[in-house]
């Protein structure tokens, strides 16, 4: 197209105005998100360049093409910026950059961070119930013997662990949900019931700033390696 934006068929959400994204190389819209050519440099290295992916709901996404044979997929901007070999790491906002106008310029100083930021705000304030608590929707993972889903309730700083340690178990099963005597014997949720997450915005909500958390204190834990707390915690430490 004329001003470089691609447009994929189906929904297309105006995240940014065609004003704001007309300079950036390689835009593509998409339903839920758009993409742009990103980057971030290092000295040693050169320029590892990749396909960076902003979601309306603030969440950020970078598919690395540092080689034609890079299977990183799906990468943090904090994962991507150390996957490049950047010496100076750990202020991916500084160190990711898109190309404007020709030139590299950091995500801080572009209006591609407007949604990760008010993800951001609402992890620290907005993102609370009328009892001023964070609220997380409730999540389901699949059982690995009889693959049924299992709900997870996210009310307390122990139950976002217990969620937080069976997602990363790439073999839990239902016997190891913790305050549920469930067996696999046991009937899944109705379709029909699965739709409540607890939302306190809409019952039937399919995911909002309201219900959705992108990193708080009591859903990411200073005591855990994985890649998530890590980026929370430096993140948080560097702003």
């Amino acid at each position: 197209m004329a001003n470089g934006l691609e447009r994929e068929s189906g929904l297309v959400v105006m995240m940014f105005s065609d004003e704001e994204l007309s300079e950036m190389s390689g835009v593509k819209r998409s339903g839920d998100h758009i993409e742009v050519t990103c980057g971030c440099t290092s000295h040693r290295y050169g320029d590892a360049v990749g396909r960076l992916r902003v979601f309306i709901n603030g969440e950020l996404e970078i598919t690395c093409e540092c080689t034609p044979g890079c299977q990183e997929d799906k990468l943090t901007p904090a994962a991507f910026e150390k996957h490049s070999g950047r010496e100076t790491a750990r202020k991916w906002k500084n160190n990711v950059w898109v190309i404007v106008n020709g030139e590299k310029v950091p995500l801080f100083k572009t209006v591609l961070l407007k949604y990760y930021n008010q993800a951001s705000k609402s992890a620290n304030g907005s993102h609370r119930s009328q009892n001023g608590r964070v609220c997380h929707r409730d999540e389901f993972i699949r059982c690995t013997r009889c693959n049924k889903e299992r709900r997870f309730r996210l009310r307390t700083k122990e139950e976002c662990r217990m969620h937080h340690d069976a997602l990363a178990d790439v073999n839990w099963k239902c016997a190891d949900l913790p305050y549920d005597k469930i067996t696999c014997d046991d009937e899944e949720e109705r379709a029909s019931r699965r739709v409540y997450r607890g939302c306190t915005r809409s019952p039937t909500c399919k995911g909002c700033t309201s219900c959705v958390c992108f990193g708080c204190d009591i859903c990411r834990f200073s005591d855990c390696s994985c890649q998530t707390c890590t980026d929370f915690t430096t993140n948080a430490k560097v702003e």
